[in-house]
């Protein structure tokens, strides 16, 4: 019996109260009424006379049972999720639903059931029946298809068979006359793309693995490169925490670094070393004993590069291989001209955006050393990928197999094949270096995952062959050195047509045998460790520019014995990676360089442009931001690191001013630095000046400890900062040394951070003056004397017993929390910060002013000399008073903590931050 509800009155909505607000409650509410089994009462069987009716008892009965089928059919079909359903969210497709085949296949025949059960429609693309475009479409391609086919048949009898496929082939591919000669001392061009993408590459090169990214990343703009290159930013699915977890706890993630710029140096011994110190190399590393290894070609360098000239600031980082010297006999060595005898390799890696800048001082520089040395661009001849993470080294020891493996375990690949099990390249001697010449890993694709034996006995004989073999008791040279190698390697590529038609002709389950015409591709492999203690350890892979695609697909696609395949990473990607670790990213944390101060242009364009799209009441209004004390106004440019106001105050400009100025020099600089790279001249890129310099951590710490007037005007160096209370700071949030000259305001930061650092550890009473009188007054007094000071302290513990020995810490908010320093102790600013993940606690990474960090460190606490307060004037006693509770602070705190101590604010807000930094 339904009763009659009456409709809505005019002018009111509807209450749709039979749906739930979210989906949680309305998937409960559908799995109750899937339970619910409807039943009949007693009367139904009963006539109008009140006797049993046998059918009407019956129907009842039957009505009850058929409920509870129907019930137990819902329920069963209602908690139960679809077979698209099952499938992770990498793997998930938009057309999964109604299409069968992009499921996997352990799912495809539980899809059809459903999708049958369901009628759900499905069309196969063969049965589709075209649309009129698309017919016009399909009949336009078949008589193309039917005009070229006659051209493409004479064409392929005029090329015939292609020197690779024949016995001969190899031979006759590393003859001196296929190979061209090397531009030396002369930048290089990328190699004519195919005519089908030739107009998407004007103005900017591809990566080998192009494609691959553009499908599965979000890209660089195609109007607006990075550094000439499109370079993939950031994966399209969610991929933060899973990069954490991949490169620190299982898995591993891997990037295509191949716009990392590559520079071959080759000349007499004396003049490459000459060159490097030059350069900034130190001497210990290039004539002591601690640079044998390196210079013998068993070790890798990496460092800080400077100018030689001019104010020799410090260029970028940079990575240094060595050739070894081939081990000849002494009739080989007599016979063999002093000069070609005296010949020696390097390689030398730079990030892309430092790359002009340095290309003109190497050149300027190696034309003075005598001989001279001969430079040349490898950009686009040697790729490279970089992986990190526990299952870094099974994905590429199963990827790099060598071609001639030796039955030893001290050879090069003996040692190569044995170490599948190590999680850590850490572990590796450092800086070691690994090179091989590997087979084609299309011949061994789809890759299978390495048997691995974790058992004692296995992890006791990795430990064994890890402290037997040395890397430097091998004295082969690198084929990667080798142009001819090189070119050789990518010419003899096979087209993936004939390897499917190798295995198609190879037994079942079996990989195609390897043939004498196989390309031999020369591989470098270099570890590297991070200065965080615990990081993983990373492998930097260098081979010839055409065969990272090959050795990509199949690191991409090698499944991990931890489960799961390689993921791949973006520069965010990068960037995150760096962070955990503790370490500056170049460019974007180095502002103190050229690249690092256009990176910081670029991006405060983008900040200030972001502000400006904001409505006036959403955005930040910086003139009006109370900083307290009676100061309004932000420091300096809100959107920016300005490091022209932390050096120069009074010569700033207006902000607004002072922005669009710059961002104008820093797109005039970028484009002249595409115009000389285009005409490939020598002529010196003008730098614009530098407002900061910055000085490396080696040479930081010695200027830290001398005297402030050493050091270097402007100088600045990169700190990673700990944050020890709440707050999480991002780019552009300011850093202040502990006041220098409010010893009340100094006071109260020191009791703050006294109480954050040591929780359980008695405090003295907040500097006030109030307080200090109060005590001052307690003191004096006899102990049986009574006085209100008294009486109110006795009141407070009994009427708090509990909290008489506990420290409370102060938060924002409360009116007793200390406002941020004055314009004069800012030092420095924030460039990357956010959540760690490793830590569990925020942290930052920025730069700070070396002479203003080393006169706050070097001054002794003076009491201030003729200062008045608004209220009253403070006398001498209690100038004094405050002068010892400050130092009473220092002392409890620690003066080689207080010394790192540092308040964080965020750019457009007021409250300041306590937080440890530490040089990186």
């Amino acid at each position: 019996m339904s009763s009659k509800t009456s409709g809505p009155t005019t002018g009111q909505k509807r209450k749709n109260t039979s749906t739930p607000s979210n989906a949680r409650s309305a998937k409960r509410v559908q799995t109750n009424q899937a339970r619910a089994i409807l039943a009949q009462g007693p009367d139904k069987a009963l006539n109008s006379n009140g006797e049993l009716d046998v059918s009407a008892f019956v129907k009842a009965r039957e009505f009850e049972i058929k409920a509870v089928e129907a019930s137990m059919k819902k329920s069963k079909t209602c908690l139960s999720s679809r077979a698209f359903q099952q499938v992770p969210n990498e793997l998930r497709r938009r057309t999964a639903s109604h299409n069968v085949k992009k499921v996997p296949k352990r799912l495809r025949n539980r899809a059809a059931r459903e999708m049958k059960v369901d009628n759900t429609p499905t069309v196969t693309s063969r049965r589709r029946k075209p649309t009129d475009r698309m017919r016009l479409r399909l009949e336009t391609a078949k008589k193309l298809h039917s005009l070229n086919a006659d051209k493409k048949k004479k064409r392929n009898e005029a090329k015939g068979q292609k020197p690779a496929e024949t016995e001969g082939g190899q031979a006759a591919a590393r003859s001196e006359s296929n190979i061209p000669r090397p531009k030396k001392n002369k930048l290089s061009k990328p190699d004519q793309p195919d005519s089908k993408f030739r107009k998407r590459q004007k103005h900017k090169s591809w990566l080998p693995t192009h494609v691959f990214h553009a499908k599965r990343a979000h890209m660089t703009e195609p109007k607006h490169p990075l550094w000439r290159f499109a370079i993939p930013l950031t994966p399209t699915e969610k991929s933060y925490r899973k990069t954490h977890r991949a490169e620190s706890l299982r898995g591993c993630v891997a990037w295509d670094m191949s716009y990392t710029s590559t520079i071959g140096l080759e000349g007499a011994e004396a003049s490459l070393i000459g060159l490097l110190r030059d350069l900034g190399v130190d001497d210990g590393d290039l004539s002591g004993k601690r640079g044998v290894k390196w210079r013998q070609g068993s070790r890798s360098w990496q460092g800080w590069l400077r100018e030689r000239d001019n104010e020799k600031n410090w260029i970028a980082k940079a990575t240094i291989v060595w050739a070894a010297q081939e081990e000849s006999s002494s009739t080989d060595q007599d016979s063999v001209p002093t000069k070609k005898k005296l010949k020696r390799r390097c390689l030398l890696r730079i990030h892309p955006s430092a790359f002009l800048q340095f290309w003109t001082e190497l050149l300027k520089d190696a034309k003075i050393q005598r001989p001279p040395v001969a430079v040349e661009d490898l950009r686009f001849e040697i790729g490279s990928i970089e992986v990190i993470g526990p299952g870094s080294t099974e994905a590429l020891v199963a990827t790099l197999q060598p071609t001639q493996r030796a039955t030893g375990t001290n050879s090069t690949s003996g040692v190569w094949s044995a170490l599948g099990l190590l999680t850590n390249p850490s572990c590796l001697p450092i800086n070691a270096i690994v090179s091989l010449d590997v087979s084609d890993p299309r011949l061994h694709y789809p890759p299978r995952t390495i048997e691995q034996d974790v058992s004692e006995a296995s992890n006791q004989e990795l430990l064994q062959t890890m402290a037997s073999w040395s890397p430097d008791t091998i004295r082969t040279p690198a084929s990667i050195f080798d142009r001819s190698a090189r070119l050789t390697a990518g010419r003899l590529l096979p087209s993936q047509k004939a390897i499917n038609r190798r295995k198609g002709d190879a037994p079942p389950g079996d990989y195609p045998s390897s043939l004498p015409s196989d390309p031999q591709i020369p591989v470098l492999l270099m570890t590297s460790r991070s200065p965080t203690a615990g990081a993983q350890g990373s492998w930097t892979l260098l081979l010839p520019w055409k065969c990272v695609l090959p050795v990509w697909y199949h690191i991409m696609h090698y499944p991990l014995s931890s489960g799961g395949n390689p993921r791949m990473g973006g520069l965010q990607e990068i960037r995150q990676v760096a962070f955990e670790q503790g370490i500056p990213w170049f460019p974007g944390d180095l502002p103190g360089s050229q690249a690092g101060w256009e990176w910081e242009l670029s991006e405060r364009a983008k900040r200030k442009t972001e502000w400006e799209k904001r409505p006036k009441g959403k955005r930040v209004a910086w003139e009006s931001l109370d900083l307290g004390k009676s100061k309004k106004g932000e420091i300096g440019i809100g959107w920016a690191c300005d490091w022209q106001y932390l050096f120069d105050p009074e010569s700033a400009s207006d902000p607004v001013e002072t922005s669009q100025a710059t961002t104008k020099d820093s797109s005039a600089g970028l484009q002249e630095q595409a115009k000389e790279e285009e005409a490939e001249t020598d002529a010196q890129i003008p730098i614009p000046r530098l407002p900061c310099r910055h000085i490396p951590l080696p040479y930081s710490t010695a200027l830290l400890t001398s005297s402030s007037s050493s050091i270097i005007p402007h100088s600045i160096t990169t700190v990673h900062l700990t944050i020890l209370s709440r707050g999480l700071p991002t780019v552009c949030a300011r850093i202040y040394r502990l006041p220098t000259s409010d010893l009340e305001l100094r006071s109260q930061w020191l009791t703050l951070a006294s109480t954050t650092l040591h929780p359980t550890k008695p405090v003295p009473k907040r500097s006030t003056s109030a307080n200090i009188l109060d005590r001052k007054i307690l003191a004096s007094l006899p102990r049986n004397e009574s006085h209100p000071l008294r009486t109110q302290q006795t009141a407070l513990s009994l009427l708090h017993p509990h909290e008489t020995n506990k420290r409370e810490l102060l938060q924002p908010g409360n009116p007793a929390y200390p406002c941020v320093p004055d314009a004069e102790d800012l030092i420095g600013f924030v460039t990357t910060g956010n959540f760690d993940l490793g830590q569990g606690k925020a942290s930052a990474v920025g730069s700070i002013a070396l002479a203003k960090v080393a006169a706050s460190q070097q001054r002794k606490t003076q009491e201030p000399s003729g200062k008045e307060n608004d209220d009253s004037v403070t006398t001498d006693g209690e100038s004094k008073r405050v002068l010892e509770v400050v130092e009473a602070l220092e002392k409890g705190v620690g003066r080689k903590m207080v010394q790192r101590l540092c308040i964080v604010r965020e750019s457009g807000e007021s409250v300041g931050r306590l937080a440890r930094w530490e040089m990186v």
